[in-house]
């Protein structure tokens, strides 16, 4: 609290249920970004449909197009669906994405090296542990 400048006074104020309601919209839209960052299998589609024949064959279910993305889909099925892979992806993303943006930010409002460090290191274990569970379960 005394970190981030935070006071009794100004935790009591806020509405706790609407912050709540918030914070999980949120992370929804981060578990969306995040899914296709640490299940690889998830960008096979997208290069697939950018070739017009494919989507015709898509909808018929039969042709060439079609059976290639249907062999790759079960060939690589599970590669790389682990829950260690899936965290190293989030920690990645927390280093390479939340590290600047907080820094940024902290150095324009004046913080410290300790907020960016709390706040990171936040944002660190928590990308881990959702990236680490969309890959082994999504």
């Amino acid at each position: 609290m005394k970190v981030a400048s935070m006071t009794e006074e100004k935790m009591k104020s806020g509405k706790m249920g609407l912050i709540f309601l918030l914070s999980y919209v949120l992370s929804i839209l981060l578990g969306v970004i995040l899914f296709g960052i640490v299940v690889h299998q998830s960008q096979l589609l997208s290069l697939f449909m950018h070739i017009p024949e494919f989507q015709g064959q898509m909808a018929a279910g039969s042709g060439a197009y079609f059976e290639q993305f249907t062999t790759l889909s079960t060939q690589f099925d599970g590669a790389f669906r682990t829950f260690s892979h899936g965290a190293m992806h989030g920690g990645v993303v927390a280093f390479f994405v939340v590290l600047p943006v907080m820094a940024t930010n902290a150095l324009f409002e004046r913080k410290s090296a300790k907020y960016v460090f709390v706040n990171v290191g936040y944002w660190f274990v928590t990308l881990m542990v959702m990236g680490g569970i969309l890959c082994q379960w999504g």
